[in-house]
């Protein structure tokens, strides 16, 4: 999986507008671009893992479509968020969780 953004500029249509974004991960602002899923935003920015499973390993996108739940997230007070699933929106605040968190 390519973790790069490719400018409107290089698409191929040639119809894509890029409408910036800004979400905050863990209190850090991290820019995207509209149509972003928040996995996207956070690939596009050069991270890699967002998580911690059991055993304390980083976990991050596994299946890039919400089949294993290797990328959760807490979105805006909302915990257990597929990051690969949902689109980023302007002002989400996104904070990163472990597997031995206790829900809350």
């Amino acid at each position: 999986m390519s973790a790069r953004l490719v400018p409107a500029a290089g698409d191929a249509s040639g119809r894509r507008p890029d409408v910036p974004l800004r979400i905050t991960v863990d209190g850090e602002p991290v820019d995207g671009v509209a149509g972003q899923t928040i996995a996207g935003v956070l690939l596009a920015s050069g991270r890699r893992t967002w998580r911690s499973g059991p055993s304390g390993a980083p976990r991050g996108v596994f299946c890039g479509i919400g089949a294993c739940f290797d990328c959760l997230v807490t979105v805006n007070g909302v915990r257990d968020v597929r990051a690969c699933r949902r689109r980023a929106h302007d002002g989400d605040a996104v904070a990163t969780q472990s597997r031995g968190e206790d829900a809350r």
